[in-house]
């Protein structure tokens, strides 16, 4: 198995959008079979105006992957469309703080963040969701603490979003991100989060530290460094607590070739907590779990005696 990459979220969002949609009380509402051309994007685009058909489109244009492909595009350039789905956004807001979140109600403003997601991955309407300021309205769902299966959904397709953004590396967007306060909310998602969310959102600070400016903002400041090695130790920690198999099997594949340099581990060698952890990590790889006596020796002979 390969580490956890984001198009593996990306597929295990779709399938949690097709199972959410089937419980639904209204058969109405499920996504329809139809090859979708651009006269019925168009039309279900338009349906979004009308209250009374608004949550049938939102269902039908994101749970469709034919039509999300040349979806964005359309999405932007319709008039009010944007506006409409950011209006469904915000209704979640005000229950936000109850446990009114109902599944019906996360389900459409699920579903109009998976439309921006579209538009998010556009390259011809990336930059136009940033210059808009439209990541703004995720960040209430980021600095949720609830951890109910509803506030989950909207965490993780905003994460979503956000990721889809900076996966191309773009200075201009990690910018705009580091100048509207996106780390903390990453790092309390890092922390709240499942490990689907857990994931993506530090995929999201990994993409941050590759631009200068993002090192930057990490390293100017004691308070940013410092806090992000105690959310990033405590991940850690759980990891050796409970190690994830996808990690484990990623790992064989993919450790760096330096922990295995002679060089490197006698640099530790007199380093009694920092050699322990290297053992622990090869313990974990090796085993996916705190394994046998047998099994632990074999894997700590690559250590230098």
């Amino acid at each position: 198995m390969s580490n956890f990459s984001f198009a593996e979220w990306s597929n295990l969002l779709d399938q949690w959008g097709a199972s959410s949609s089937s419980s639904s009380s209204n058969a109405d509402h499920k996504p329809e079979k139809i090859i979708p051309t651009t006269t019925y994007v168009e039309k279900l685009i338009k349906e979004i105006e009308n209250p009374l058909t608004r949550e049938h489109a939102l269902c039908a244009l994101s749970r469709n992957r034919e039509i999300r492909a040349n979806l964005a595009p359309l999405l932007w350039n319709s008039t009010g469309t944007i506006y409409l789905l950011l209006e469904e956004i915000t209704t979640a807001y005000r229950v936000m703080s109850s446990p009114d979140l109902i599944a019906r109600a996360t389900n459409n403003v699920c579903n109009a963040l998976v439309l921006l997601q579209c538009v998010a991955s556009h390259p011809d309407t990336r930059m136009n969701l940033i210059k808009a300021n439209v990541p703004y309205y995720l960040y209430p769902f980021l600095a949720a603490k609830n951890k109910e299966k509803q506030y989950e959904y909207l965490r993780l397709i905003s994460l979503g979003i956000i990721g889809t953004l900076v996966k191309v590396d773009n200075a201009e967007i990690v910018h705009f991100l580091l100048q509207s306060e996106i780390v903390p909310l990453c790092l309390r998602c890092m922390e709240v989060g499942n490990e689907l969310s857990k994931t993506v959102a530090t995929f999201i600070i990994q993409k941050i530290l590759v631009q200068d400016e993002g090192l930057r903002y990490f390293c100017s400041f004691a308070e940013r460094f410092f806090t992000l090695t105690r959310v990033m130790g405590t991940m850690v920690d759980k990891l050796v607590g409970e190690p994830s198999l996808r990690a484990c099997d990623g790992f064989k594949i993919s450790l760096p070739s330096k922990f295995r340099d002679a060089t490197i581990l006698n640099l530790i060698r007199d380093d009694p907590e920092a050699l322990e952890w290297l053992r622990q990590l090869f313990v974990n790889i090796a085993t996916g779990n705190y394994g046998s006596p047998s099994l632990i020796e074999e894997t700590l002979s690559i250590l230098p005696s």
